[in-house]
């Protein structure tokens, strides 16, 4: 017995050691990938200033305030010069920052690019334009993390079809953004590189995951970013920040030599632009849109970008509602939706009362479903030897629930079952896919539901669709507490429709005294929680979302533009 012990004890006690062992290396990863961003920076200031010292009568806020169709005429003429506007970005980008804590670090090549862009024959469309790109887009000889410290090893040999094109074009790629871990929430943080914040309210996030990309716009950082949407991820960050998005039709844009993290095929992962403006949005998918991207990856059709559409100013017949009858959103955003539909309407528009069907079985059954399949195994093998970010352990904690806890707390919430189907908030209740017969079935499923949708808006004789984003920002650390409360933006993933976001208006003081009267669907904790997240936003930026059938990016932006307008008119 004594040995038996003795062995049990000396046992426990190489776990314990081995744990803490492997720990310490990951927190050796960590602090050596915190510590090669912040030489970077330290490297890029020294590099601004000495230009600042240079050229000392730079006109940085002139050169910060022109929108992007004016900046890329400025530098096509010559009156403004791609390195002036280049260190002038710099420069602004290291201030925000240092306020959000949103690149995840710069891109020291782009010196590199901008000799490259002057020796070029022709400018491209984007001549001399700083752009900055999400962690995950694949930038030769840089990580491309997801937050995740297992990605810390290996840097991309390649650059991304996207980042290949944009350097075409005449972009210079200058800084590489942060992301939440796995790319699987809205908010913005990550055990490696922290929390971003909200540029306009720095107890707000800037929304995920795109959300360093969103704070650096925001804050003025950078005039066009790149991101990635999956369930929300480009337009959520857009409507917290206030910025315009756009979530093409996943195959558009290619995903070529990117790091897509492990993208389910039936709702496909989307890049996109992100910036100040809808016409900055335009601009960047005409001259992503173009014979070098389309030989490059012959995965994306070949179908150039259509300024006739784009510029129409033919009446639109657009449906619109407020609430999706699944989640709904605080007083604000459906009073954005509200308005932008009147104000549509008295410019001519034709507006159309549509209701989106079966949204709870969409949350549940086909976009959840989706990512949880094998009951979130293979998402928990990406923190295999890593640190589980705060704001995800919600959702971990349910998914490293064993099979039998599951069937008993389903057995359990059997008697709230009609909530449960209104509104999941747990992933340990999603059923999952327990045979490839099943998988198949699911895969029918969503096409199912894409043609039932599509039929729909076919009766009604839709050109496009105005409804209502998430937002406004939440409080740092509620995304993920509310998992499912990104209905408003995940329809559309699998639908595989392009969508945008365009801001509208801001959070009143009205908006906030009506929050106090909010109770959802039920007033559950869940309600509640969502009244907490969005409370002190006033003033905070306030949006609304508009939706194409597919490959119609043009007529998405179309309705965007028009959106925009009429709001700034107002």
């Amino acid at each position: 017995p004594s040995a038996a012990l003795a062995l049990l004890c000396s046992s426990a006690a190489a776990v314990v050691v081995w744990k803490w062992l492997s720990k310490r290396q990951i927190q050796k990863k960590i602090e050596e990938a915190r510590r090669t961003r912040d030489e970077g920076v330290k490297k890029m200031a020294k590099v601004v200033q000495q230009f600042r010292e240079q050229v000392p009568s730079v006109q940085t806020d002139t050169i910060l305030s022109l929108p992007l169709l004016e900046l890329t005429g400025r530098l096509r003429e010559g009156s403004l010069s791609p390195k002036t506007v280049l260190y002038t970005y710099l420069e602004k980008a290291l201030e925000v920052t240092q306020q959000t804590n949103c690149l995840r670090h710069f891109i020291p090549e782009c010196e590199e690019q901008l000799q490259e862009i002057q020796q070029q024959r022709e400018k491209g469309l984007l001549y001399g334009i700083p752009i900055s790109i999400k962690d995950h887009i694949g930038h030769k000889g840089h990580l491309s993390t997801c937050g995740l410290v297992q990605c810390l090893d290996t840097p991309v040999q390649e650059d991304s079809v996207l980042v290949k094109v944009l350097k075409r074009q005449g972009a210079i790629p200058f800084a590489m953004t942060n992301v939440p871990q796995s790319l699987f929430n809205y908010d913005c943080s990550n055990p490696i590189f922290g929390q971003t914040l909200n540029p306009f309210n720095h107890q707000k996030s800037p929304g995920g995951s795109s959300g360093g990309e969103g704070a650096l716009i925001a804050g003025g950082g950078s005039i066009l970013g790149i991101g990635s949407d999956i369930g929300g991820s480009i337009r959520l960050p857009s409507s917290f920040c206030g910025l315009c998005g756009l979530k093409p039709t996943a195959e558009r844009l290619s995903l070529l030599n990117m790091d897509v993290c492990s993208c389910p095929t039936p709702v496909p992962c989307a890049l996109g632009p992100m910036a100040r403006d809808v016409d900055s949005l335009a601009l960047c998918m005409k001259a992503l849109l173009c014979q070098e991207m389309f030989q490059l990856d012959p995965t994306v059709p070949p179908i150039p970008f259509d300024e006739e559409v784009y510029s129409s100013s033919a009446p639109l017949r657009v449906g619109y509602y407020d609430t999706d009858g699944y989640f709904p959103l605080p007083p604000c955003m459906r009073r954005a939706v509200r308005e932008a539909s009147g104000a549509l309407q008295a410019a001519g528009h034709q507006l159309v009362p549509f209701s989106p069907p079966r949204i709870p079985y969409v949350m549940t059954e086909l976009f959840l479903k989706t990512f949880f399949a094998d009951g979130g195994h293979a998402w928990l093998d990406v923190f295999t030897g890593d640190i589980v970010d705060p704001s995800l352990k919600p959702q971990v904690n349910c998914c490293k629930i064993p099979k039998l806890g599951k069937k008993l707390l389903a057995l359990i919430l059997k008697p709230l079952q009609f909530l449960l189907l209104l509104k999941l908030k747990n992933v340990a209740t999603i059923s999952t896919c327990r045979s490839v017969k099943e998988m198949w079935n699911h895969h029918h499923q969503i096409q199912a539901y894409r043609t039932e949708f599509i039929a729909r808006w076919r009766e009604l004789r839709l050109d496009v669709v105005l409804c209502p984003v998430l937002g406004p920002a939440f409080t740092t650390g509620y995304p993920g507490k509310l998992l499912t409360a990104i209905s408003s933006t995940m329809l559309y993933n699998v639908l595989n429709f392009p969508a945008g976001v365009v801001p509208v208006s801001t959070v009143t003081e009205s908006d906030e005294e009506e929050l106090n009267l909010y109770q959802g669907c039920c007033d559950d904790p869940w309600d509640r929680t969502l009244k907490e997240a969005v409370a002190g936003a006033v003033g905070l930026p306030v949006a609304v979302q508009c939706v194409a059938l597919p490959w119609r990016e043009e007529l998405c932006l179309r309705l965007m533009k028009e959106v925009e307008t009429l709001s700034r008119e107002k």
